[in-house]
């Protein structure tokens, strides 16, 4: 009784001992079954799978260089826009010199007693009005450098379309242009690692060694993902 007891335990420990081993080996058959496909498929495929990056990657290219062109182009209208604005801040003090030059003659006159009492009024008159010239003279000079958001609503003076505080000052196209600079810079890095992707794709559809031609889709997926986050980071530091 006792042995044929034993016997039976022994028999279902070996059973047991079996079911984990067969799943083993079933999952290890099904792995192995699934790599082979892959490997299959990735001899037999390999140039659709390169164009279908490269293809993704021409489209990222293009993207890239139409947004980089258009912030391009803004970049060339702000140059020019701060050129015209520093141009109109030397005007004004140029205006200022001049008219400074002609407070120090009116200074130099009424102080020598070469004008006559009697007209001594006339010229502290017309001092005054050259000397509240120049305060907005410099008004204008801080408001056209500045901007009209910078400086406080008191010292609006300079008209633009007929209308006070609407001046672009050059620091402020000088700030949007850094910004444009750096997101230029960024754009023109990502459209070199996209064009450098799509050289070493063309490449990886042409070798013959299937080594060389896994190295090549690691490098087009690696200076494909370079030239995303370049594009991204230029898109944000121009928002």
């Amino acid at each position: 009784m006792n042995t044929e007891t034993t016997g039976a335990a022994g028999q279902e420990n070996e059973f047991i001992d079996i079911i984990p081993e067969s799943k083993t080996d079933t999952n290890h058959d099904q792995s192995t079954s699934v790599i082979t496909k892959i490997r299959a498929y990735w001899e037999n495929s390999n140039e659709n799978i390169f164009a279908l990056f490269m293809a993704i990657l021409a489209s990222c290219l293009a993207i890239n260089d139409l947004i980089g062109g258009r912030y391009g182009d803004d970049e060339i209208m702000l140059t020019n826009e701060k050129s015209n604005q520093f141009m109109w801040y030397q005007s004004k003090s140029i205006k200022e010199y001049v008219v400074k030059g002609q407070v120090d003659m009116f200074d130099i006159l009424i102080k020598s007693g070469i004008i006559k009492e009697n007209i001594v009024p006339s010229f502290l008159e017309q001092k005054q009005n050259l000397q509240e010239n120049l305060k907005r003279y410099q008004k204008e000079k801080q408001e056209i450098m500045l901007g009209s958001n910078t400086v406080s609503k008191e010292n609006w003076v300079q008209e633009v379309d007929g209308q006070l505080g609407q001046v672009v000052g050059a620091k402020e196209l000088e700030r949007d242009l850094k910004k444009l600079s750096w997101a230029g810079d960024k754009f023109d890095m990502a459209s070199l690692f996209f064009q450098l992707s799509l050289v070493i794709g063309a490449l990886g559809i042409l070798v013959k060694k299937m080594q060389m031609k896994k190295y090549a889709l690691i490098c087009v997926l690696a200076l494909g993902a370079s030239g995303i986050m370049f594009s991204i980071k230029g898109l944000m530091g121009v928002l």
